[in-house]
């Protein structure tokens, strides 16, 4: 299919063909009619692809400091690699559109195919041929409105929000300052409902257009707009202003004070600088309030990909109900979006769009509507236009499943540099991250249909990256059809989950390993031969530099990252299997504070086989520029200190000796190897099943033992 993507390096525009989505659950895959181009959002975005990295830099100092606090705590080079890995990102553009559904995903009701839907959101409403939306970010197109007018519904939405932040009531006097698309809109929906507006723009064309709308009142920034807004209001000042300009100037907030009346409102909608002049907000008491986007339920996920509504008794008005209002507005004719369309392009010309807001073509502009053929097939795979490391004769065949920051970053490029892989199919569920990723390793193809994946006999073996939550069902499906199967971790969320993974494994015969890279480290491995031959038991302490992670990440939520044990800890709990040579058999843990469930910080001791014994303190309100790691291991008369992977040091017969990594070395590439090699002559797995099933259940029982407060027993 076509979609329309956006360098963040360059600020190139390309129209590519990228495989089209699947139907993931409670989302729905929408078959594009018209799409809006969003003149002031995307422009911006054009405007910042087209700096430099300085530029860049000023405009987003929140990544910088993140990127600075990277570099402390991993390293130059590490940092470097992930920061242009993100540079290198083709994003998707456009968040409104309409069209008409083809599938409905597993858990969505009140859709089937064959409905005509509006469509909102970045990343989900693109200007894509095919999109894959939550359906909380649809809403039914009534009977008799054009594909066209609800393609409108996003911008709708907004200046709806804005509207309803203001608290505006029949008879009131409004004043919207930017008449911009979404100004234009805001004048028509006050007018609509029973609301004297006063329009300001810069723009005499658009303050024509205003008038033309509804507005009682509109004029240009230079004239007498204190004297309009008395005229309006009886002299009073008006009830409200509805800030819709987009601009580093302050002017609008500063108008706003001038012209409203004692205990107005304002409200900004727009990005606008928001200096307030403390006299006029002061001698009035105006109250100042920002609209967030569309409307309560924008940027919740729970509410957004998980479908869970707001009681409309305690939320009248979420994202999705202003979606309905707004095209309710439309179809009954109140609000008449026709005249604000300048400009329509077929997708295949979409740069031909752009070029007006970029100003190469010298032309006014407002509404810019994208359309789409009904009737080109959508193809889940396409072929890659770059050189291909799969056109190599003979090797382990590879497909990757999952293109997201760490197949990106890390396990796909480890892959690709292994001696004796192919690189043949890489797939996501959004085309986008599929086909980018895929062009910079090298596969041949970019998929969206990971059950291609596993039918297709040009593969060997499947490499699983994807969330958490679907690595079980995808590594049991791949080893089902004969697939060889690395997993990141974890191998699964759950007791179930993991075993049918180990029902899987011991059926298919094929080859599993989990992405437990740390024993494949050079500096694990070195200290693993310096305790080889040993006869005593040993004492390990690993502590963990964690840092937080927001309760919002996905890696937080329990059904879809698992948790930070399941998640993470996994990774200690194996490279102390690993040095002991034996598995756990007994785990208590205790969450810090006393907390019960999976908590960002805990301290768990761990009893193996060999009778050694170990102690996980696993902290997240660390300095995040210290070290992450660091472990010592006592016993066999000797003392060892592994430290962030970097260095090691070994204390023996009252001797010292040293040995460093350079740069920190964490064993993904070595790891990588591993399999493939284990891949291409035929065995065994450079992990035992039981040593991987065994670390699995070590995360599951520390959460159960801080759930019980008992020590649990493996095995």
């Amino acid at each position: 299919m076509k979609q329309l993507l956006h360098s963040y390096r360059t600020g190139e525009l390309v129209v590519a063909d990228v495989p089209a989505p699947s139907a993931q659950p409670g989302t729905l895959l929408v078959r594009t009619r018209a799409s809006l181009v969003s003149a002031g959002t995307e422009k911006m975005v054009l405007e910042l692809g087209k700096k430099s990295l300085l530029g860049k830099a000023q405009d987003r100092p929140d990544l910088v400091q993140k990127v600075v606090e990277k570099v402390s705590r991993d390293g130059v080079l590490a940092t470097a690699r992930t920061v242009w890995s993100k540079l290198d990102e083709s994003l998707p553009l456009g968040y409104s559109s309409a069209g008409v559904v083809l599938e409905v995903g597993e858990g969505v009701v009140g859709f089937r195919p064959g409905d005509r839907v509006a469509c909102a959101g970045a990343k989900h409403a693109n200007h894509a041929e095919v999109c894959s939306v939550p359906a909380r970010l649809c809403a039914r197109i009534p009977e008799g409105l054009s594909d066209e007018a609800a393609a409108f519904v996003t911008v709708g939405a907004i200046a709806l929000q804005g509207i309803r932040t203001a608290g505006t009531a029949l008879g009131e006097s409004v004043a919207v300052i930017g008449l911009g698309l979404i100004g234009q809109l805001a004048v028509r929906i006050l007018r609509a409902a029973g609301c004297k507006v006063l329009g300001v723009d810069l723009d005499p064309a658009k303050v024509e257009l205003a008038l033309a709308g509804g507005a009682s009142r509109a004029l240009l920034r230079g004239g007498d707009v204190a004297g309009a807004a008395a005229a309006l209001s009886e002299g009073r000042g008006v009830d409200a202003a509805v800030i819709c300009a987009a601009t580093d100037s302050n002017d609008p907030i500063e108008l706003s004070g001038e012209i409203c009346r004692d205990r107005a409102r304002v409200v900004a909608v727009g990005a606008v600088r928001m200096d307030v002049p403390r006299r006029p907000y002061y001698d009035k008491e105006l109250t100042l309030l920002v609209s967030r986007a569309y409307g309560p339920g924008r940027y919740d996920p729970a509410y957004e990909e998980h479908g869970q509504d707001y009681p409309p008794s305690y939320v009248r008005w979420t994202e999705e109900r202003n979606f309905g209002a707004f095209l309710e507005l439309c179809a009954d004719g109140r609000v008449d979006v026709a005249p604000l369309v300048s400009h329509r392009f077929p997708i295949e010309r979409a740069e031909d769009a752009y070029a007006l807001l970029s100003g190469e073509t010298k032309e006014p502009y407002l509404g810019i509507l994208l359309t789409y053929p009904e009737d080109r097939p959508i193809e889940k795979t396409v072929e890659l236009s770059v050189p291909s490391r799969a056109a190599r004769g003979g090797g382990v065949r590879i497909g990757l499943a999952g293109a997201g920051s760490f197949a990106g970053g890390v396990l796909g490029p480890a892959f690709a540099r292994a001696k004796g892989a192919r690189l043949q199919t890489i797939v996501s569920a959004h085309g986008v991250s599929a086909r980018q990723l895929g062009q910079r390793l090298g596969f041949a193809k970019a998929s969206t249909d990971f059950e291609e994946l596993c039918r297709d006999s040009a593969v060997d073996a499947v490499v699983v990256a994807t969330r958490h939550q679907l690595h079980a069902e995808q590594t049991v499906r791949a080893l089902e059809a004969g697939k060889h199967v690395f997993v990141e971790k974890p191998l699964a969320l759950d007791p179930e989950g993991l075993a049918s993974v180990r029902r899987a494994a011991e059926r298919s015969g094929g080859i599993l390993l989990a992405g437990f890279n740390r024993r494949f480290a050079p500096l694990a491995r070195r200290l693993a031969e310096e305790l080889d031959g040993r006869t005593a038991p040993l004492v390990f302490s690993y502590r963990v530099n964690a840092g937080p992670v927001p309760r919002e990440s996905w890696l937080q939520d329990p059904a879809v990252g698992g948790g930070r044990i399941v998640g993470e800890v996994c990774h200690f709990v194996d490279l102390l299997s690993f040095l002991s040579g034996g598995l756990p058999t007994r785990v208590h843990a205790e969450a810090v504070g006393g907390g019960e469930g999976s908590p960002d910080e805990l301290v768990a001791t761990l009893a193996f086989s060999d009778g050694s014994v170990g102690t996980i303190v696993y902290a997240a309100g660390g300095d995040p520029s210290y070290p992450k790691e660091r472990l010592e291991v006592v016993g066999a008369g000797r003392v060892c200190v592994l430290d962030d992977f970097r260095s090691l040091e070994i204390s023996r017969g009252g001797r010292r000796s040293h040995a460093r990594s350079m740069g920190q070395d964490k064993g993904h590439r070595s790891e990588a190897q591993a399999f493939v090699d284990a891949v291409a002559r035929g065995g065994p797995s450079p992990i035992a099943l039981a040593s991987l099933c065994r670390t699995t259940e070590a995360t599951f029982a520390m959460e159960e033992s801080l759930r019980t407060g008992s020590p649990q027993r493996l095995g």
